[in-house]
């Protein structure tokens, strides 16, 4: 279980990295559970080192405080006190740098179900394109090989297609949506000429779907393709901002995918792109897109099908593509946080619940890192047997209760500033 961690000199992470962000370098990957921290483990008698925070909205814009190890405070509605520290280009320490947390902290999570390999993977850049964090989870299939190339490499040409970030803060969206139809398309050609090249069998057939946000707190824009989703909360309601590329069910997505697979000249059985990938549209899977009259040959010599039936095939159409969908939206105080997640947690929660989970969570205790491991887990405890990512954005409009000590010592520090 593997993550990836991008931060740049000056940026802040979420409590996510924060506790063990010796063990994460910029551009590192790093085991998850090295770099949870537990924000319950502090007791009232513990020592409070000194760290600067941020405080936000309807807060003074700074503030240096004692408090405990680096965990999220909400203080008031639409408050929040961030602290933790960042780690510079030089490798040390600033915790002056501190002083501009912005309003959004991120957590994530991976966590291995029942399979017998681990096939997910995530990526975070927080606050870095022009104060946007992106968040993109790639669940990998027939091999890690594809979701770990998508996880080091999609956010580049993303950066690229965007004009380094430009046309994220444009009055039109649109025309960061059609950059990031772009970015996925010439990543995915990219990768499936690396694949062709690749002498493993395994990695050579891997695939992988993607679904990648990039969000401020006054916008966000989304692509993906697969079958990850992205909800958001609005006011506590959940509202589903992706629908999933499968050619199975009976919705109008599904059909819309089954029609378009069937008029390129491929097919669906048992809900399967030929009766083999369970989404309609993936990065990598060569055997649906530049080997097609190899896997059609594979499939008569396995008597799978008639030679007839692969006589009757197009192999020119475009039967699999990463040609993403897309959407953006200006954002208020009223959505509340981002999930975006894996099959592996919706196959079992339905939005609803995923939201209303989340925000009771995050007006108990306020943790985000902590609530990205509960969700997950619970998942699993419902019987989910797939491998689950999941990663939530929080804007910091929920209240959550403070513990005693952490309040009494805030005030403290406040009151010796006047």
């Amino acid at each position: 279980m593997t993550s990836s961690l991008r931060l740049r000199a000056g940026g802040v992470v979420s409590q996510t990295e924060m506790a063990f962000l010796d063990y994460a370098r910029p551009g590192s990957h790093f085991i998850r559970h090295e770099s949870i921290a537990s924000a319950s483990s502090s007791s009232p008698s513990t020592s409070m080192p000194l760290h600067r925070l941020s405080c936000t909205a309807r807060l003074p814009s700074s503030v240096a405080v004692s408090v405990s190890s680096p965990s999220r405070v909400s203080l008031g509605y639409g408050g929040g006190i961030r602290g933790g520290r960042a780690r510079a280009a030089s490798g040390s320490v600033q915790q002056e740098e501190i002083a501009a947390v912005g309003t959004i902290s991120v957590g994530q999570y991976l966590v291995q179900g029942l399979r017998e390999e681990m096939e997910d993977e995530i990526a975070v850049d927080v606050d870095g394109l022009k104060g946007f964090s992106y968040a993109a989870i790639f669940d990998g299939h027939a091999g890690d090989f594809s979701a770990k190339y998508l996880r080091d490499e999609l956010y580049k040409e993303c950066v690229t297609a965007l004009e380094g970030g430009t046309l994220l803060e444009s009055d039109d969206l649109e025309e960061a949506e059609e950059a990031l139809e772009r970015a996925f398309l010439q990543t995915d050609k990219r990768l499936v000429s690396r694949l062709e090249t690749c002498t493993d069998v395994l990695e050579a057939e891997s695939g992988s779907t993607a679904t990648v946000i990039f969000a401020r707190p006054d916008r966000l824009v989304l692509a993906y393709v697969g079958d990850s989703r992205v909800v958001i909360s609005r006011n506590g309601k959940a509202e589903d901002l992706t629908s999933d590329h499968r050619p199975f069910g009976r919705d109008k997505k599904a059909f819309a995918e089954t029609k378009r697979i069937q008029e390129a000249g491929g097919w669906v059985t048992h809900g399967r792109v030929c009766g083999s990938l369970s989404v309609s549209r993936a990065f990598g899977d060569i055997p649906f897109k530049t080997q097609k009259q190899k896997m059609l040959d594979s499939g008569v010599a396995e008597k799978r099908w008639t030679e007839s039936f692969a006589a009757g095939k197009n192999v020119d159409g475009e039967w699999l593509t990463a040609l993403p969908d897309t959407a953006s939206m200006l954002l208020e105080e009223e959505v509340e946080f981002i999930i975006l997640a894996s099959d592996g947690l919706w196959d079992w929660l339905k939005s609803a619940d995923a939201v209303a989970f989340v925000r009771k969570r995050l007006q108990k205790h306020g943790d985000v890192q902590r609530v990205s491991e509960e969700i997950a887990q619970e998942a699993l405890n419902r019987g989910g047997q797939d491998n689950v990512s999941v990663i939530i954005v929080d804007f910091g409009y929920i209240c959550s209760l403070i513990p005693f000590h952490i309040l009494a010592s805030f005030l403290r520090a406040l009151f010796k500033l006047f």
